[in-house]
């Protein structure tokens, strides 16, 4: 069972969970960010230097990392899809930057526009010259053009990218996984790997529990559950911050996030957007 650790969560519902929307405008994903700051969260994923053609959600990136707050303890990341948006993600004053390589050649080709191989050359290349790097593998517990993915192939991937001092996440980009396909990827990887779940088919809580009985301690969720992939149809919301931290302070794996802080949120940003988020503890809060 889980024992008392130090559970990390990275916030990643200005960028994840709004890339899919209709683009909402910088100041108000400025607020965005600043309420979550208020919840007590203290790693955010900000943005996404990309081609604002393709995701116009993320438009603004360089001008909403100006406006950050400066004096803040929190670590703020970004997106990049490749070498110029990594440049462009250091000369707007980030430091830590999350790029996706997929365990899906139809997918990776989809995403980023390369196969694996060249995608994963470019993420190793990004990791030489940024100071932090995550390395997100997607599809790493299946993909919805190719079906099963091998997990001693993405354990491969994750091999190569943390001998480059990068850190790894696994994404299970439109939601395939199970338990017990988290048991056997996490077989073959080891548990020192982040997990970014989505909830396509109602498992990304019980993805997350199974992951933390096994050890893993670095989880990315989205405030309400929202997001998804703009390249893979079908393609679910996110593990929802809310339902991961009910779940936490329940185990007594406490993380200093306010949990009615985020619920908070979570209602004011389906207010934004004309819907209620999909999370469903946003819809019904948390017990009296």
């Amino acid at each position: 069972m889980v024992d008392q650790v130090q559970i990390s969560i990275r916030e990643v519902g200005p960028r994840d969970g709004l890339q899919r929307e209709a683009p909402l405008g910088v100041a108000q994903r400025l607020s965005l960010i600043e309420g979550l700051v208020g919840c007590g969260l203290s790693a955010l994923e900000v943005a996404a230097f990309v081609s604002e053609r393709a995701v116009p959600a993320m438009a603004g990136a360089a001008e909403l990392v100006a406006l950050l707050p400066q004096d803040s303890r929190c670590t703020w990341w970004a997106l990049v899809p490749n070498l110029t948006g990594a440049r462009r993600a250091m000369q707007a004053g980030i430091d830590h930057v999350s790029v996706t390589v997929s365990s899906s050649e139809e997918y990776s080709r989809r995403n980023v526009g390369m196969g694996v191989e060249e995608s994963a050359a470019e993420a190793m290349a990004i990791a030489a010259i940024v100071p932090v790097v995550d390395v997100v593998v997607s599809c790493a517990f299946g993909s919805p053009y190719e079906g099963a993915v091998d997990p001693g192939a993405v354990a491969a991937l994750a091999i190569r990218f943390e001998s480059t001092g990068a850190s790894v996440t696994l994404a299970d980009t439109t939601g395939l996984a199970t338990p017990r396909g988290v048991r056997d990827v996490l077989a073959a990887t080891g548990n020192g790997v982040g997990l970014h779940l989505h909830d396509t088919r109602g498992t990304a809580l019980l993805n997350a529990y199974a992951a933390l009985e096994l050890g893993v301690t670095r989880f990315d969720t989205s405030v309400g559950g929202l997001g998804g992939s703009p390249f893979a149809d079908d393609a679910g919301g996110n593990l929802a911050t809310e339902e991961l931290v009910y779940l936490l302070d329940d185990l007594g794996l406490h993380t200093g996030v306010d949990l009615d802080s985020v619920l908070a949120v979570a209602r004011r940003l389906g207010d934004w957007l004309g819907r209620p988020p999909p999370g469903r503890l946003a819809g019904i809060g948390q017990p009296s």
